[in-house]
């Protein structure tokens, strides 16, 4: 079930969503993988065409100011951009270990990276 996360879409597709209902996990995971593929599809959209990190980091900040501003709350806004790092961080570390762009990350190495962090919280 390999789906490609479109990052010019505004948001997750139903048809998204539905995927990852089907998938035979618990729901705990289910909600990780939606959280995990909602900031894939946010890093895609503020990736840096240069690769480069800080770059990167400039660009979430950017989207991340832009989001908060309905909210004019900084609080969130730093610990949202907070996230979108760690976030990030863990999908590059898989991106690497799968050998792949981040931006070809699919659901299913969504999934790899779900369940070895459950493997983890359960040792």
């Amino acid at each position: 079930m390999s789906k490609q996360i479109d990052p010019f879409n505004d948001s997750l597709t139903n048809q998204l969503i539905k995927g990852i209902d089907q998938f035979n996990l618990p729901l705990i995971q289910k909600l990780h993988l939606r959280i995990l593929a909602h900031c894939l599809f946010i890093l895609k959209a503020t990736s840096a065409e240069d690769n480069n990190s800080y770059h990167e980091e400039i660009l979430i900040r950017e989207w991340c100011d832009k989001q908060s501003q309905q909210f004019n709350d900084q609080k969130f806004n730093d610990i949202l951009y907070d996230q979108l790092i760690s976030v990030a961080k863990k999908l590059k570390n898989l991106s690497q270990k799968l050998g792949k762009n981040i931006n070809d990350l699919e659901i299913d190495d969504l999934v790899l990276l779900v369940k070895e962090n459950s493997k983890i919280n359960n040792n």
